[in-house]
Parts: C-alpha cells; sequence; structure tokens
C-alpha cells in the first residue's frame, strides 16, 4: 500500500512538473490510474474537460510506445506541438508531412526515442508504418483513440478505415513478446448511450472502465431562432455580432461555398474574417488557426473541419448559420465556446419549417440525402460483385467505394475483419443489409430535428439524448432561449 501511495506520489509529481497544475480535476486521476494499470476505458468528458492529459500522462510514464489515433491533421499537430515544446518525446504521422520528416520519424519510433505516437487510422493501417509498429522488439503499451464520435460518424462511409481499429491489439500481440499488455481507451465528449456500444463493439474493449461525465455547461446559452428569408438570416447574424466586435467567436455553415460566399459578404462589410474548410492546404489551415489563436481574425466562417482540437480558450459566441446535421455535431461545436468558464452564447439559425419563404435548410438536408442515397445505391451494385473473402486493399483499388461497403456490411455484423487487413463477408450479407442501415440511419438523424423544434429545456433535452436520464429528470437550465421565456 506504501509502494503504491510512493507511486501516485510520483504521478503526481510529474503531473504538475509538465502540466503546473496542483491537483487533477475529477475524474482525471481515476483515469490515469486504470491507464497505468493497462484497463480499457470508454471515457465521455465534456469538451474542455481536459481529456489530452489522461491518455498523456500514463504514455509518457509508461515503457514504450502508446499510440494515439487522431481524425484530423489539426488535432494532432496541435497536441504535439504542445507536447514538442515541453521537450517530450512525441510526434506525429500524416500524408501532408515532407518525406524526410516523415523518414525522421519512422526512425524515431524504430529506435524506441517516442512515447506518443499521434496518426490517423489511414496512417496506422498503411504498410510501410504497420511494418515498423509490429516489429517483434518494439514495445507498444496502448491504443488511444481520440474524438471516438467520429467512429461512429464517419467510419461506415467517410473514413472506412475505422471500422478496422478493433484488430490492431490483436494483431500487435501475435508480434510482440508474450506477456504484452496493450490497452484501449476511447476520449470523447459526444457518444450517446447507442453510440458508445458501437464504439466498445468495434474497438473490442475488453471489460472496460466507464467514466462518463455530464455535458451540461452552466455558462453556454443555447438559443435557436426562425430566420423567414435568407436576407433575414444574415439580418440576424449581423444583429448578433454588431454588440460583440471585441470578442472571439465561430461561425458555423455546412459546405466550403458557402462558408467562402458568407465571409467574403463578411469582410465586405469591413469584418475581419476568413473562410476555413478542408479544401485549404495545409499551410493555409495553419496561418488562419493561429490568426484565429491570436485574435488577428476576430472570427473564422467554417465548416465542421475547424475547431476539433484547436484550444482557445476565451470563444465568447458561436452562431450555426445553418443547423448541422447531427445532434454529436452540433455539441462538439457550441463546446468549443466558453472554456475559461465565462458566459458564452451560441445561437443557430433555421428556415420556418414549412420552407415556404426559405427552403435553404430542406435543400441543403435533401443534398446530402440524395449524397447518401447514391452511396447506398452503389453498395448495392457492389455487394453482388465483390469476392467473398479477401485483401481491403485490393478490394480499394479494384472498386470505388469498395472499402466503404465494407464497412458498411462490417455495422450490420454481415462482414468480419480476419485480420486488419483482411474481410471474409457472411453468407447472409444483401442488399437488405443496406435497406435495414438506411432506415437506422434516417432514424437517428431525426434528433437533430427535435431538438431544434423543442420548446422545453435545451440542457435537458441534450442531457436526455446523451443518456443522462436521470440528471434531466425535471431538469431547467434557467438560461437557454426556452427557459429565459
Amino acid at each position: 500500500m506504501n509502494q503504491e501511495k510512493s507511486t501516485w506520489e510520483q504521478v503526481r509529481q510529474t503531473f504538475q512538473q509538465i502540466w503546473g497544475y496542483e491537483e487533477f480535476r475529477p475524474p482525471q486521476g481515476e483515469i490515469v490510474r486504470c491507464l497505468l494499470a493497462f484497463q480499457d476505458a470508454l471515457i465521455v468528458m465534456p469538451t474542455g474537460g481536459g481529456k489530452s492529459i489522461c491518455f498523456q500522462l500514463p504514455a509518457l510514464l509508461k515503457q514504450g510506445l502508446t499510440l494515439v489515433v487522431s481524425p484530423l491533421v489539426a488535432l494532432m499537430e496541435n497536441q504535439v506541438l504542445e507536447l514538442q515544446q515541453k521537450n517530450l518525446p512525441a510526434a506525429l504521422l500524416h500524408n501532408e508531412i515532407p518525406r524526410h520528416q516523415r523518414k525522421q520519424t519512422l526512425q524515431a519510433i524504430a529506435t524506441q526515442q517516442l512515447r506518443l505516437l499521434y496518426l490517423s487510422p489511414e496512417t496506422l493501417l498503411s504498410l510501410p508504418v504497420w511494418e515498423v509498429l509490429t516489429h517483434p522488439q518494439l514495445p507498444i503499451n496502448g491504443l488511444i483513440l481520440d474524438e471516438a464520435h467520429c467512429l461512429v460518424q464517419w467510419g461506415e462511409t467517410f473514413r472506412p478505415a475505422y471500422r478496422r481499429l478493433g484488430m490492431i491489439r490483436e494483431e500487435l500481440l501475435h508480434k510482440k513478446p508474450p506477456g504484452t499488455k496493450i490497452a484501449i481507451a476511447a476520449f470523447t465528449a459526444t457518444a450517446n448511450p447507442k453510440d458508445q456500444r458501437i464504439i466498445k463493439s468495434v474497438l473490442q474493449l475488453k471489460n472496460p472502465e466507464i467514466f462518463c461525465l455530464s455535458p451540461y455547461r452552466s455558462n453556454l446559452n443555447l438559443n435557436v431562432k426562425i430566420a423567414w428569408t435568407p436576407r433575414c438570416r444574415r439580418h440576424q447574424l449581423l444583429n448578433f455580432i454588431k454588440p460583440r466586435k471585441n470578442q472571439s467567436g465561430l461561425i458555423y455553415v455546412r459546405s466550403r461555398r458557402e462558408s467562402e460566399t458568407l465571409s467574403q459578404w463578411l469582410g465586405s462589410l469591413g469584418y475581419q474574417t476568413t473562410p476555413y474548410h478542408a479544401g485549404l492546404s495545409p499551410n493555409q489551415r495553419r496561418d488562419i488557426e493561429s490568426q484565429w489563436l491570436t485574435g488577428t481574425l476576430q472570427f473564422v466562417v467554417c465548416t465542421s473541419a475547424f475547431g476539433m482540437g484547436i484550444n482557445k480558450a476565451n470563444v465568447r459566441w458561436i452562431i450555426h448559420f445553418q443547423p448541422p446535421s447531427l445532434l454529436s455535431e452540433y455539441l462538439q461545436e457550441v463546446g468549443r465556446g466558453g472554456r475559461d468558464g465565462k458566459s458564452t452564447d451560441a445561437l443557430t439559425l433555421i428556415s420556418e419549417p414549412t420552407g415556404w419563404l426559405d427552403p435553404s435548410d430542406q435543400q441543403r438536408k435533401q443534398y446530402f440525402e440524395q449524397k447518401l442515397q447514391q452511396q447506398y445505391q452503389q453498395a448495392k451494385r457492389l455487394i453482388k460483385q465483390i469476392p467473398r473473402q479477401g485483401k481491403i486493399q485490393a478490394i480499394a483499388k479494384e472498386f470505388l467505394q469498395g472499402e466503404s461497403l465494407l464497412s458498411l456490411l462490417h455495422s450490420q455484423e454481415q462482414l468480419e475483419w480476419l485480420d486488419p487487413f483482411t474481410y471474409q463477408i457472411r453468407p447472409t450479407a444483401s442488399t437488405q443489409t443496406i435497406n435495414k442501415l438506411k432506415q437506422n440511419k434516417k432514424s437517428s438523424d431525426s434528433s437533430i430535428k427535435q431538438y431544434l423544434m423543442t420548446r422545453h429545456c435545451r440542457w435537458q433535452f441534450l442531457l436526455k439524448a446523451f443518456g443522462f436520464k436521470r440528471e434531466s429528470k425535471d431538469f431547467r437550465c434557467g438560461h437557454c432561449d426556452n427557459c429565459r421565456s
């Protein structure tokens, strides 16, 4: 017991030396203990809750390498830069880094100079990287999935590599010495009970410790307003940002084109802003992030590509110029405001429900539904063509949406991974599988519409939607638009 106390005291001292805090915020200490004991975990903590410390500290204290799977380049770069500025052994791998830097990082991995390696699911499963990581003499102690909700949101279509992450541990253990332990932990700010089940299942978590904190933030004031016409929408936007001229904020839109159009219009009115979306070069994105973080830009007109992992404490307002498609996406994005604990306003503008005066929200929704419909139709055609067993890389080369189809089938339990690179389709898989998936998708998308139209406390709705039913009972935040009215 005294030995454990002594060891924990060393953990606290390391924490204080590196990050400068006196004490852990609950439940940071419990999560650190869990990961140091090689226990699997699923952690759902509010945005700005200090999740990264919970896996960075154990990684620095353990022997060997911890792999951090992260969805976005910006998120990886920001976390690794912060660690490197503290002279900590961390690096990243992604497709945009120069070849010489990639070579240096692979060499640092092979010579065991690193404690933390950040990389995307696709990079982790690329053969050159996999070859280095599976070397028998390279100790790997943990796999962290950061922003784990991306597995649920993107794993079936946009980022199919997410669906193969559950095979990583088993395959690594085959290559490592007997007795090797590799813990898996998934971190996110937004996962309802259904999403949590998907994450646990896909990652094959073993008796995971579950840490679920309420997403409620008492300083976030949630508001939804109807914009009766396109002109009215812009007018409401200006009315909102005019009195906040010295305050930092973010404006979220749904497409690259809307990001550029709205930014240009606001620029013509004298606002210091710029568009931000995935179509910009890495250097352009880093430059915009830097300008916003330092206050050179008051706000950015951005798609959902902006903000994940970019830590700015004094964001005083968030606007959704158009409603997001998912409730989890909405909660992530409003959660980028008010990380300093001070009062922050979040406004979502929506078309009136009939769409007669302004059909733009409905048209946008139909556009995304049509794109998804095309994917499903393609999947139905492919399911009759692809081999029942084979290599994923071969399918991805031969069929345009082949890898996505495999992930779709996996999500419906009609396919199993034999290893991270080999699949086997079950005999029951058919076009009916795709139809079932479409129905599930429709029901999951309806919650954002219900949230936008509710007349009850908005935080009560969110608490209930994300599985905090006991906390939501008779809950009134007192500061959302519905509570105030």
